[in-house]
Parts: structure tokens; C-alpha cells; sequence
């Protein structure tokens, strides 16, 4: 069977911030594939905002580099199980994977995640222990983790005899021996690595085209993008080809544009054969898993699976008193559009339709999944209000289940009892606790997702910012019964719209924890701090100082009020309770309740408990 030995695909997996976009920097840099002169960013990859901001990798992306005489495809995927699709259907596009660990955290929930998916496809893995250089590093005592994780994993007996490099991705230097001093000033052992261990694609030009497309993109020039792999004869632009649509039906079209990839650049081609990455343009309704073949020759190969949502929560159009003040896009045509438009390139996404003109339901794969989509969208100048995250129950032979996270934590001795409590109280289950004899302790528990709703304040309370948190999602389990997690304390509502002055803000201090500085502007039924205990409570922060003409001894100079808590728009979603919105616009993420008025939320408060003791 030929070979295309000037070939080789690989994906770069890992947890978030073990280093895997770092390294592919410097294999682009090392291989000389940028001009001398040429000036590239650190994580070059990451090239939308919020991913350089948070260091994380949200999208899949495919670049090129040329060693020796060779090309090597590497695809950078996400770390995050919210993007898991992403990562499945990668692994469909290459023959090997790098799988890059941390030299002091070892394997994490991602790394066990991400190498089930390769070892479930058959590649070919190598191990790369990163961070070589880093304080506490334990090359040596990683290593065994992974081979144990390998055999956890059912790994057969070729794929664990992977080869290690010990690599430092920051210095960009790499080395076969586990020893920081011995590390070569270049990362050449990589290279020569991918190249002597990673099967080189089977070259079957000469047989009918098979191309399958993994990811998509969108361009308003040229519409969708389908990024796939040739997997068996050759394509050229101008071809006449068939589509094999997931619901079995078939449609025909003309191939407009091909690209493949070049360093970080996408550059037109004419041709491509069997093994090829590319990208084709010239099919408006191409979608993920589907296989474009000869007319002549209708044979699709086996569909993708694509991860099913496990949260929802609902979009709405802004209609607080402060509406339209700081978005361009208000309107529900425009938001609409907006989620619309993001479907085209998030297939994990679902947008539906609900009564109101003015509301849809957006499902994705976790928090962090929707967070993103609305974090893009008011950076985009979108004004919108969402409700609390839910968890989306299934019905499996006839009984109602729930998605259950697989959750590792790493945290100091001390604060275990803590967590187990709390945890417990979430209808948590402890799989395991391994004390690592330095003061740390790992513990690992399957919680119902809807536990783990709002957790990660409390969690950060409990281990003073000293514990990490992981999680990925594990399975559908039947549904626990009962109320789990959620937020025990009330809100301190606003009765009043105004500015919040010093003064009014030092009156309700004591009774709980405010969420809005001096001077912002506030309107009734906005929440501005939480209560120290269960119920709400309807406060005046607008309240001005009576001036009179008696001068005090303490000036209102020294009037010091405790320093609010600013909640970022992650934080703020995970607070939501039922009745309660998230109002977000491009200058201000405010909470609100859904009720604006004091007299008619009781009045419905009250309603509701009728109802419930019927």
C-alpha cells in the first residue's frame, strides 16, 4: 500500500494551559515557515480576542509547517469540555496526536478526556512533557501517571509504547532525557519524533473521492466552509461532485474554491489528494460530518457524532428601564440574526424559537460554552437579558435522566472536609482521594451538572483561592430527587431609581455584601448587593444626606464604605436565581428581577405559593 511519506497529520491535545498553543508556536517558528523578518505574536493561534484574554483555546485551528522536506498538519485543539465536539471530530482528521502534559500538575480531567477520544479512534500517540523547567517539576513520577492513564484507558499495546520528549515550550527547547540541563536549544527531537513515529497517510489518489468535513467556517464572501480531510482520491477546483446529506439525501454542486494551509495562512489551491487538509467553498448548506464523493460514485462515510447540549438558558431582548442606552443592536430582528449566524460555524449550538417574538432558547455544552457566545455578542455592541442556566433533562427508556460531571479538585489538606461537605450537599458522589504527601490532596466526584451550578464562588470561598477546580462532562444518570445547589442567601433589591450615594449605600451595609459602586445608576427592581440571610429585602442606596446648619465633629470626609463586589459575567450567570435576569449590554452587566415592582413581585410570590400547596 503506497504512502505519502512527505505527509504527516497530527492534533495537539492537552487540559487548558499545559501548553499546547505555546508549542505550536515555536514548531511554526522553528521550522522556518514565517520570514525572518516577520513579526508573530505570542500564541499566534489564538487569534479571537477573548481567547488571548483568557489564555484558553475556544476554536479548533489547523496551520502547516514544513520540516525538511516535509509537511505536518497540526491542528490545535481546545482543552475545554464545553468545546468536546470540537475535539472528537479532530480526531477523525489525523493519524497521531501529541499529547502535551503538564511536568508538575500531571494528567488532569481534560488530559483523560481528550486521550479517551484519540485512543478510542486508534492513533498513533506521542507524549510530551511540558514545562520541563518549571519549579517542582516531576517528569519522571508524569510519565508513570500517563502510562497508568493509558492502561485505564484501555490502550492497546502499540499505542503504549509511546515515546516521550521532555520540552520546555517557553525557552522552545526540547530533549529525549528527563533532565532540565539536558534539554537541546532547539525542539529538533520533536520534529524528528512526529516524523519517525506518526503514520504517514495511505495514498489512494487513484481510487473515487471520499472527503468528509469536521469543522465549519463562515466568510461573507464566500459563505460556509467546510474543513475536512481527503480520505481517499483527489478533488480540483471546478469539479462536479455530490453531497451526501446527514438526512441521506443528495445534492450536487460545482467546487469554487479550495485552500490549504500555510503556516497561519490559508492560501488558494487547485488540487488536493488523499490525506490533504483543506478547505472548500461552494456549498451553501454543508454541514459537519457530511461526505462529498463523485457523482458516479455515492458512498458516504460513517457520520460524525457531534456532543449534545447539556445547558440552556433563555435569550431575551432587554426590556429594563435602561434599555437601549448602551447597545447598537437592541432589537429582536437584529438578535435573532446574530444567533442565527452563529450556527452556522457552532454545532454544538441549538437556537429555538418560543412563544414570544422577544425570547428564544439557547442550548449549549456548559456554562463556559453560552458565556462566550454572549461575551462575543456585547463586545459586538448587543444589548440582551438571559435567564439562569438549566440543565437539560432526557428522557432515557422512560426515565428521566440528568448529566452528571466527572469533577477533580486539587486542594491543601485543610480544606477537604469543606469540600466533601459541600459537595455532599450537592448530591455529589466521591470516586476517589489521593493524598500526594505534600500538603495537597486530589479528590474526584461525580455531581448532577445542575450541583455544579454556581459552584465555583463558593468553592473559591472555601479554599481561599488556593483550590483548583475541573470538571468534564461524565454521563446521563436518572435524575436525583430534590432541590440541588443553587444559591442559599437573598438579594437586596433596589426600590428606587437614581444614583447610589455613600450615604445610602452606608445604611444598608451591614445587612449584606453590595454589588454597585458609588455613583451608578440603578433602577427599582435592579438587584445591588446580596443579604446576609435567605429572604430579599427591598433597599433605598439613592438616599442623599439631609443637609442641615449644624456642623458635625466627624465631616463626612471620613465616611468609608466596604468595597463592592464587582461580579464578572460568568460569575454574575452563576448567581441568577429563578425569578431573576442577567442584563447585559457592551458597558454594564447588571442583575435584575424579572418583577420590577415591589408590590406586584410579593403579589406573585404570593400566587406561586398557592399554587405549590395545592
Amino acid at each position: 500500500m503506497n504512502k505519502r511519506e512527505d505527509l504527516r497529520n497530527i492534533a495537539i491535545i492537552a487540559h487548558v494551559d499545559h501548553g499546547k498553543t505555546t508549542l505550536v508556536d515555536q514548531l511554526l517558528k522553528q521550522s522556518g515557515t514565517f520570514r525572518a523578518n516577520e513579526h508573530v505574536e505570542e500564541r499566534a493561534l489564538d487569534s479571537n480576542d477573548l481567547e488571548r484574554e483568557r489564555g484558553i483555546t475556544i476554536l479548533a485551528k489547523n496551520t502547516a509547517v514544513h520540516y525538511k522536506d516535509k509537511k505536518i498538519n497540526i491542528l490545535d485543539t481546545p482543552g475545554h469540555a464545553d468545546f468536546g465536539g470540537e475535539v472528537e471530530r479532530i480526531m477523525k482528521m489525523v493519524d497521531g496526536v501529541l499529547l502535551v502534559v503538564d511536568a508538575y500538575e500531571g494528567c488532569m480531567p481534560q488530559t483523560r478526556f481528550v486521550l479517551k477520544k484519540a485512543l478510542e479512534q486508534n492513533l498513533t500517540p506521542i507524549v510530551v512533557v511540558n514545562k520541563i523547567d518549571r519549579e517542582f517539576a516531576r517528569p519522571e513520577e508524569v510519565v508513570d501517571e500517563v502510562l497508568e492513564l493509558f492502561i485505564e484507558l484501555d490502550a492497546n499495546d502499540e499505542q503504549l509504547e509511546f515515546p516521550v520528549v521532555y520540552t520546555s515550550a517557553v525557552n522552545g527547547t526540547a530533549s529525549l532525557d528527563p533532565d532540565p540541563a539536558k534539554q537541546k536549544e532547539n525542539m529538533k527531537v520533536l520534529f524528528d519524533t512526529i516524523i519517525d513515529h506518526i503514520p504517514a497517510p495511505v495514498d489512494n489518489r487513484e481510487e473515487p473521492l471520499q472527503f468528509q468535513v469536521a469543522l465549519l467556517d463562515y466568510n461573507d464572501y464566500v459563505g460556509r466552509i467546510g474543513i475536512g480531510r481527503i480520505f481517499r482520491g483527489k478533488m480540483h477546483v471546478g469539479q462536479q461532485v455530490a453531497l451526501m446529506k446527514l438526512d441521506g439525501s443528495v445534492k450536487q454542486f460545482r467546487v469554487t474554491k479550495m485552500f490549504g494551509f500555510f503556516g497561519l495562512k490559508r492560501e488558494e489551491i487547485q488540487e488536493a489528494y488523499a490525506g490533504d487538509l483543506i478547505a472548500v467553498s461552494g456549498m451553501e448548506d454543508i454541514n459537519v460530518g457530511e461526505t462529498v464523493c463523485p457523482i458516479d460514485h455515492q458512498e458516504a462515510l460513517t457520520p460524525l457524532r457531534i456532543d449534545e447540549p447539556t445547558l440552556q438558558m433563555t435569550f431575551l431582548v432587554n426590556n429594563s428601564p435602561f434599555a437601549g442606552r448602551e447597545g447598537k443592536f437592541v432589537t429582536a430582528r437584529k438578535i435573532e440574526e446574530r444567533l442565527r449566524s452563529q450556527l452556522q460555524t457552532d454545532v454544538s449550538l441549538r437556537v429555538e424559537n418560543t412563544d414570544s417574538p422577544d425570547a428564544w432558547i439557547v442550548s449549549g455544552r456548559g456554562e463556559l460554552h453560552l458565556s462566550i457566545l454572549i461575551e462575543n455578542m456585547r463586545r459586538e455592541g448587543y444589548e440582551l437579558q438571559v435567564s439562569k442556566p438549566k440543565v437539560i433533562i432526557k428522557e432515557i427508556d422512560g426515565v428521566k435522566c440528568e448529566p452528571v460531571e466527572r469533577v477533580q479538585i486539587d486542594t491543601p489538606e485543610e480544606y477537604t472536609g469543606a469540600i466533601i461537605e459541600s459537595l455532599g450537599s450537592r448530591k455529589g458522589e466521591m470516586l476517589d482521594m489521593i493524598n500526594n504527601g505534600n500538603g495537597q490532596v486530589r479528590l474526584i466526584f461525580n455531581v448532577p451538572a445542575r450541583g455544579l451550578i454556581g459552584y465555583t464562588t463558593e468553592f473559591m470561598t472555601l479554599t481561599r483561592g488556593y483550590g483548583i477546580l475541573n470538571h468534564t462532562f461524565d454521563s446521563y444518570q436518572p435524575m436525583q430527587p430534590g432541590r440541588v445547589g443553587g444559591r442559599r442567601n437573598g438579594v437586596l433589591v433596589s426600590m428606587e431609581t437614581g444614583k447610589a450615594t455613600t450615604y445610602g449605600m452606608m445604611q444598608v451595609e451591614d445587612r449584606g455584601t453590595l454589588f454597585v459602586e458609588p455613583g451608578t445608576e440603578i433602577y427599582e427592581g435592579m438587584i445591588v448587593g446580596e443579604n446576609s440571610r435567605e429572604n430579599d429585602i427591598a433597599v433605598n442606596i439613592t438616599k442623599a444626606k439631609h443637609a442641615t446648619n449644624v456642623r458635625s465633629a466627624t465631616k463626612d470626609q471620613t465616611a468609608v464604605i466596604k468595597k463592592p463586589r464587582i461580579m464578572s459575567l460568568e460569575q454574575a450567570l452563576e448567581y441568577l436565581n429563578d425569578d431573576e435576569y442577567c442584563e447585559v449590554t457592551p458597558e454594564s452587566i447588571r442583575l435584575r428581577k424579572k418583577i420590577l415592582n415591589k408590590s406586584e413581585r410579593e403579589k406573585a410570590q404570593k400566587r406561586q405559593k398557592a399554587a405549590e400547596n395545592v
